[in-house]
């Protein structure tokens, strides 16, 4: 069954059957699909570049989903989904168990009472505080949407600590979270360390990594999206990984910048280069294009 199929003919995890010709030219529109969260180095400009490297197989593996545009934008038969970043997983969980439900239970969230500095502080400092899993996730995406840039970071506490972002009128998200929420049906989300999700690939599955990039100057150092690093030793040990699930007869695809070390650690997959632009910045001055590498160990 096509997932459209699925989506015409469930009312699973709380969808309702009457929007569904809503979202037919939704789901058939150009280009990729894109993510409902905004994410640092996220993928959804370049997913066409990936697909062409991912090989076949009956499950996608991703150690770091990150927003899932991978996820969004691939068709294997079932998906395993991973990231260090607990509150990112509990927000899919929540999304995939709740539906549209817990979509109208958000959109209280994206209101103009809301979007004022202090509201913006208040909410944030609720969500570092709260233990309820339905409103910890509405306020992550509350804070996704409203926050600095889309930025996640967390202070050494493991607070979620980005500034207000001073936009006019943030953008709810109701159509991806919706396309979200159907196609998670077909996965599992897990909070684990890459080193655990990697060791559970076997045989059939395809394995796409999208780990903190390696930084292109000692200044462009941002891995702190979990309360975690991200060093270069933890690089290292993911091209060692890799080249062991190769050798099991699991290809392993993982984009970085393209820099000499990545090169050396990144030696014995087949490389694949081109130039893409990227920015963290308030404003166009902050825009420039580096170089990427998608390399394949195995495949």
């Amino acid at each position: 069954m096509s997932h459209l199929g699925s989506v015409c003919r469930t009312q699973r995890a709380g969808f309702e059957a009457p929007r569904v010709e809503e979202f037919i030219h939704f789901y058939y529109r150009e280009g990729p699909m894109k993510p409902f969260l905004k994410w640092a180095g996220g993928k959804y400009r370049i997913v066409h570049r990936i697909k062409e490297q991912l090989p076949p197989g009956s499950r996608l593996v991703e150690p770091f989903v990150g927003s899932g545009a991978v996820f969004l934008n691939t068709d294997y038969p079932s998906y395993l989904l991973s990231d260090s970043n607990a509150d990112l997983i509990n927000l899919f969980q929540v999304l995939k168990e709740e539906g549209e439900y817990f979509v109208q239970y958000c959109r209280g969230y994206f209101i103009p009472a809301s979007n004022r500095e202090e509201e913006y502080y208040r909410l944030r400092f609720q969500f570092n505080r709260s233990r309820d899993r339905k409103e910890k996730a509405a306020l992550f995406l509350y804070l996704n949407r409203h926050g600095y840039n889309g930025l996640c970071r967390y202070n050494a506490a493991g607070e979620f600590n980005t500034p207000f972002g001073r936009y006019v009128k943030p953008y709810f998200p109701e159509k991806e979270m919706i396309y979200y929420a159907r196609k998670a049906q077909q996965a599992v989300f897990v909070c684990q360390d890459f080193r655990v999700a990697m060791v559970q690939a076997k045989p059939g599955d395809v394995v796409y990594c999208d780990p903190p990039y390696v930084p292109l100057s000692s200044t462009a150092n941002f891995t702190e999206y979990s309360s975690g690093g991200f060093g270069l030793e933890e690089q290292i040990k993911l091209s060692e990984l890799a080249a062991r699930l190769a050798e099991k007869g699991v290809p392993v695809l993982i984009s970085n910048h393209d820099t000499e070390f990545v090169r050396q650690i990144y030696r014995g997959a087949q490389l694949t280069s081109f130039k893409v632009r990227r920015f963290i910045s308030c404003n166009g001055d902050g825009r420039n294009k580096a170089g990427e590498v998608l390399a394949l160990f195995g495949g």
